[in-house]
């Protein structure tokens, strides 16, 4: 325990550290809150769906952490690089603990950066009904964290391209994010992107945040709990296992 601390300790300086990317991160979710709430506001309420604020906001939560987790995977191609990483490797500790160390320093970055930009959407006028749905959208945001910087891992693990795992990323990424009910709802799809959406572990942490967030569920609190934490599990033993694989 006292190993994996060390690691996310040292992971979260890290990741501090870099203020670029921190900056980076935070500014692309603050844009799509700020003009898609109110570019396309009207529009929503026009068409009878209510607040758009209020249905935007948990969407572009799980986004900036989304994103931030997913990217924290490029530290380990940097240290693949310049040899940082055979010098962690070569310590007396077992590979799985430093992975659930790196894992869990850029899963915290993620988690605060989404309750920074839950903090913004207060000032564009995003409500709650209760001070406690902030406590319970951790349990969300904390299992996006979690599963998308696993994921963030799993990847860099078997890549060695720095600018490779960009470009996967953002193939991967900006669809994920897209057909997860973040920015539209699920109702009205066309059939095969509506069976795409459901398939979209992101679906279920936005549902999820919605949920706690607004009251509105799409799948229900036990099912978007249960399968984040079914899809987290699988990718942290088998982000476990690449990384276990590596060879510097």
């Amino acid at each position: 325990m006292n190993t994996i601390y060390i690691l996310w300790l040292r992971q979260l300086k890290r990741s501090i550290r870099s203020k670029s990317r921190i900056i980076g991160s935070l500014s692309q979710p603050i844009l799509f809150l700020l003009a898609m709430g109110f570019g396309l506001g009207p529009v929503f309420q026009k068409a009878g769906e209510g607040n758009y604020i209020q249905f935007l906001t948990p969407g572009i939560i799980a986004m900036s952490v989304l994103f931030s987790a997913v990217f924290s995977g490029i530290d380990i191609i940097w240290d693949k690089q310049f040899g940082f990483l055979k010098e962690t490797l070569a310590a007396p500790v077992s590979r799985m603990e430093i992975m659930i160390g790196r894992t869990l320093g850029g899963a915290t970055i993620s988690i605060f950066q989404g309750f920074f930009v839950l903090g913004i959407s207060f000032l564009i006028g995003f409500k709650l009904e209760s001070i406690s749905m902030i406590f319970e959208s951790f349990i969300f945001i904390f299992l996006i964290a979690i599963l998308f910087t696993a994921f963030g891992t799993a990847l860099a693990s078997v890549l060695d391209d720095m600018h490779g795992f960009q470009m996967v990323m953002n193939f991967l990424v900006m669809p994920l994010f897209f057909l997860s009910g973040a920015i539209f709802s699920f109702s009205g799809l066309p059939k095969a992107l509506e069976i795409i959406a459901k398939i979209n572990p992101l679906s279920y942490g936005v549902d999820g945040l919605r949920g706690v967030l607004t009251g509105v569920y799409q799948f229900g609190f036990l099912t978007d709990f249960m399968v984040l934490s079914v899809i987290t599990l699988v990718l942290l033993i088998v982000g476990s296992y690449l990384f276990s694989k590596i060879e510097v």
